[in-house]
């Protein structure tokens, strides 16, 4: 890469990505400009609305719905963050819901319609459990990040001046995901947002949906090879074609940022829940943070069947115009 150009980037830090911000491990040709977003899904906003950055993190199905209207930015299969999502769905114990299919007829709280966790998650009902989508009406309380976003008809708007957390508890919907993609939070999503601890306690009485997740998870991976992705790199065109080095330079500097974090996990170091997940993960897989299409290819398409069988997004793309096939 000739020239070596600054690019405005946004990433959150994790521990993964921690050497990288730090500037302990550089970016080859590149000088990076790092820009703090918290919470990071402010950056997806902005990057899909003004094309803020040269290099964001962004939600994986907020970024395919966005390249399907034309977004000039394409995505590396650098994913910074994992979990699996039969989990992470609570159910008012009053509300008869004893399995996926008894949600028909419901109410269901999901931060936006496209928000990733969502999607993995009805996906999962859906493909694995039977239940029909378009019998459930979906409670959103914020805005889709892409604005141009059509929804379907059993999609609805929480009414104004309450939230999902407020709706839960008054019975008002009967489900709803836990955590900051739904009843976890008690007011919009502004800075600090996921971090609303008495919203978080309140939605953590509600019980889970899926019983005995861990195993439940575990299996299904075991048989299909599915592991979710979150937090994908995307990067505008112009600089892939400017600098034809540039995505693997970046996959490089990630590569390198993992290393000693994985290093880490396996010493059972890190007390963050994301830390303790992914040391859980290393009984599954010898890398609970995989990069580049081989190891992600079955995760992908999964989640590019569940975005096309919720009427995200219009077709199904061929993988090469939404992903550089690229690998560690």
């Amino acid at each position: 890469m000739a020239n070596e150009p600054r690019l405005k980037i946004a990433i959150a830090t994790y521990g993964h990505t921690r050497a990288l911000k730090s500037k302990d491990v550089s970016i080859e040709g590149l000088e990076p400009d790092f820009v703090e977003v918290v919470p990071i899904i402010g950056a997806f906003r902005r990057m899909v609305r003004d094309l803020e950055f040269d290099v964001c993190e962004m939600a994986p199905t907020t970024y395919m719905i966005a390249r399907a209207r034309g977004a000039p930015y394409i995505a590396l299969p650098i994913f910074l963050m994992r979990r699996f999502h039969h989990g992470g769905f609570a159910v008012r114990p009053d509300a008869g819901i004893r399995q996926p299919k008894d949600l028909e007829g419901k109410k269901v709280g999901v931060r936006a319609y496209s928000v990733t966790t969502g999607v993995w998650t009805r996906g999962i009902f859906v493909n694995e459990y039977g239940l029909d989508s378009a019998k459930v009406t979906w409670v959103v309380d914020d805005e889709e990040h892409v604005s141009t976003l059509k929804l379907p008809p059993n999609v609805v708007h929480a009414p104004e001046g309450k939230s999902l957390q407020s709706m839960m508890k008054a019975g008002e919907i009967q489900a709803g995901f836990t955590g900051p993609a739904g009843v976890g939070r008690s007011g919009p999503p502004i800075s600090g947002w996921d971090k609303a601890g008495a919203a978080a306690a309140d939605a953590d009485t509600y019980p889970e949906l899926i019983a005995d997740v861990e195993r439940v998870e575990a299996g299904w991976f075991r048989r299909t090879g599915i592991y979710p992705i979150h937090g994908l790199i995307v990067v505008k065109d112009e600089h892939i074609q400017r600098h034809p080095g540039l995505a693997r330079a970046l996959m490089n500097a990630f590569v390198a940022a993992k290393k000693p974090y994985l290093e880490e996990i396996k010493r059972g170091q890190g007390d963050k829940p994301e830390d303790k997940r992914y040391h859980k993960f290393l009984s599954l897989m010898s890398d609970p943070l995989p990069y580049g299409m081989a190891a992600n290819r079955a995760s992908i398409e999964a989640l590019v069947t569940y975005s096309l069988q919720q009427g995200l997004i219009p077709s199904r793309p061929r993988l090469d115009d939404v992903f550089i096939d690229i690998d560690p």
